[in-house]
This record gives structure tokens, sequence and C-alpha cells, in this order.
């Protein structure tokens, strides 16, 4: 029988006295005040989470622009050393294996960040598919990942990391990323994050994963900085409307159905699942991702279903009451053709008919 994995942060977690649950075959925390005070401390301050549940996959060798180019919708051979861009990852028939971010390192030096849930299948699509001149290597175990998220991040991680003669980590980017020392070993900060909030994400080695996040709180309480767990992080992600492998992403959704046409930079193919897309976007039926709010006091949740007059037209894929809006929201997916502005609708909440109407995505914008 396997046991639950346990990421660097594991023993600071139980210390801080947080509320554990198993996640992606990993024990991680739930939140440890509450997931509202964790939430709000985001959008107003800053916020900490342990996401080493995820996987890192690196992939180098002279053929390593083409492959990737072959695997996922974005550009790889105009990204630049030092640039990170999202992605998805598809297979034959237009579903998704998972989505990514790639990071270029060198000129044929990558590395993907992946779901947690998908590490061992990610990996083996990866592996099935590699060709001749490339290497392919899982550095999840040895890396631990850090999230530092909220409007004073970048102001707690120039006090943390940053010296007189190094450029300052508030200097990045959006999706760029670069590397700092700090007490003797290697960071790789990257100015991304999957809140919708400014932040960034920080790769560090395993064991020295802990001592950092000591570092960064001690640095950070004074500004308002709080540990975070999965469930703000999820609330957090609901608001700014970025799809949950295996709730608005699976091997069966494409890309196309969860509203993310943007991230298919390559319209003209070359990538796995491209023709299988295209046939899919003909179709008036096929699914559509929309967002909603609830008319009615209740909460939607994944797997309730969407009805219109009576008739099932498709099911809740999250929802959550929206701390930062003070009212219930959540992402659903119907039918293309039906999929219209103001559409009004009634979900099914634990047998009570909920109404509810569609509303434009995301619920809440960062700030600019």
């Amino acid at each position: 029988m396997s046991s639950t994995l346990r990421t660097p942060l594991y023993a600071r977690h139980v210390e801080l006295g947080a509320k554990m649950m198993e996640f992606a075959g990993f024990s991680m925390p739930v939140h440890y005040s509450s997931i509202k005070i964790e939430h709000a401390a985001v959008r107003e301050c800053a916020g900490v989470f342990d996401v080493s549940h995820m996987g890192q996959i690196s992939i180098q060798g002279p053929q390593s622009v083409p492959f990737l180019e072959s695997l996922l919708t974005c550009h790889i051979s105009t990204l630049e050393p030092g640039q990170v861009r999202y992605g998805l990852m598809c297979n034959e028939d237009g579903g998704c294996v998972d989505d990514v971010t790639v990071y270029r390192r060198a000129e044929h030096d990558f590395f993907l960040c992946v779901n947690a849930a998908n590490l061992q299948s990610g990996l083996g699509w990866i592996l099935e598919h590699r060709p001749q001149g490339c290497t392919v290597h899982d550095e999840s175990s040895s890396t631990g990942l850090v999230a530092l998220q909220g409007p004073h991040s970048a102001r707690i991680l120039d006090q943390l990391i940053a010296t007189n003669d190094s450029v300052k980590p508030s200097a990045l980017k959006r999706f760029r990323f670069s590397t700092w020392s700090w007490e003797q070993t290697s960071l790789c900060v990257s100015r991304t994050g999957y809140t919708g909030s400014d932040g960034f994400e920080i790769y560090i080695d395993s064991s020295a994963t802990p001592n950092f996040f000591d570092a960064l709180m001690e640095t950070g309480a004074p500004l308002g900085l709080v540990p975070a767990g999965l469930g703000a992080r999820d609330t957090l992600r609901i608001e700014a409307a970025l799809p949950l492998y295996g709730h608005e992403l699976d091997s069966e959704t494409s890309p196309l159905d969860a509203g993310l046409e943007k991230f298919i930079k390559r319209k003209d193919g070359g990538f796995l699942g491209h023709e299988a897309m295209e046939r899919r976007a003909t179709d008036p039926a096929r699914p559509h991702l929309i967002g909603f709010e609830l008319i009615d006091r209740g909460v939607a949740r994944a797997g309730y279903p969407i009805y219109s007059e009576e008739k099932v037209i498709g099911h809740v894929t999250s929802g959550t009451p929206s701390p930062t809006l003070g009212k219930s929201i959540g992402l659903g997916f119907v039918p293309h053709d039906q999929a219209k502005e103001g559409l009004v609708f009634s979900i099914d909440v634990r047998g009570r008919k909920i109404a509810a109407q569609r509303t434009k995505i995301p619920f809440v914008v960062k700030p600019k």
C-alpha cells in the first residue's frame, strides 16, 4: 500500500497547526487560520503557499525545441532564455494531457512545471514521444517550490534576497524568471502565479526549502504575510477564472472548450491534437466554459447539474463563495450554442434548484 507523500515543508505545516488533507498523493495544508483570512491576505497584503507537490521535468538537447513544439500549443522557438510561457499538452483527440508552464533556461535547456496529479502520466507521455537528441529528467523530488503571492510580495522578496549589487526581484516582468543566491543556495525566481494577484514562484533545492520558508515568513510578517493553504489557493484561482486540471480540463476536454484559445498560439498546427481541435471548433454543441453567479443563496459545487427549462444542459466544474465579492460564483460547461451573454439557468444544489446567471470572467481582475 502506498503511503501519502510529504513535501519538504510538511513539518512546518504541522508546527503551524494547519488542517491537512490528501491532495494528488501528498499531505497538504488546507488552511492555517481560515480560508477567508488567507484569501484576504493574498488580495490585500501577501500569502505564501507550499506548492512543492507540483512536478518539474527538464528537457534538454539539440532537438528540444522541435520536440516541445510538437507537444505544446505555445510557441517555443520564440521563447527567450529567462522567459516563461503557459501552454497545453494535448492528445491526438484534442483533449488535454496537462496544462504546464515551460521555462527556457538556455538555448537547448527547458523545464516544465506540471500538475502534481499528472506527473507520472505527463512524464510517460513525454517519454513516449521523445525523439533522439533529447534527454528528459524528473527533478520533482529534489526541488521545493514556494509561491509568494499578493501586492506586497515584491517588496518582501526584495528585502530578503536582493543585494546592493544585484537586480531586485521586483524588476522582473510578468512571465520572466532569473536566479538569485540566498544563503549559498540558488533560487530560481519566476514572476508567475495561480491566484490572480501579483506574485512569484520560487524554485529551490528541497533541503533548503524549510529554512527559506522560515526566512520568508520572518521578513514578510511585518508586511502582513501569512501562510496560506489549498483552500485559499482554490478560491483565489476561481475568482481569477483559472482552470484546474480535473475540473475545467481533462483528457476529453479541449482547450477550446475551456476558453483557452489565446494559449493556442500556433494556428497553423504542428502539435498533437491540432487537427482534432479544428474539427471540434465547428461543432455548435461542443462544451463551452462560462462563469456564473448565483442569484439565490447557495453554493454550487463541482459536478452539480445545470438546467435550462427543466432539461440538463451542462454541469458545474468549480464553485465557491467569493470572499472578495461577497457572492457565490462558479465555472461550468454548457453547450456552445446556448452560451449566450446574460444566460439565466438553474443549478441543482442538493435537490434544490438555485437560479444563476452567466457573468463575465475573470470575476476579479488584478489591479494594474
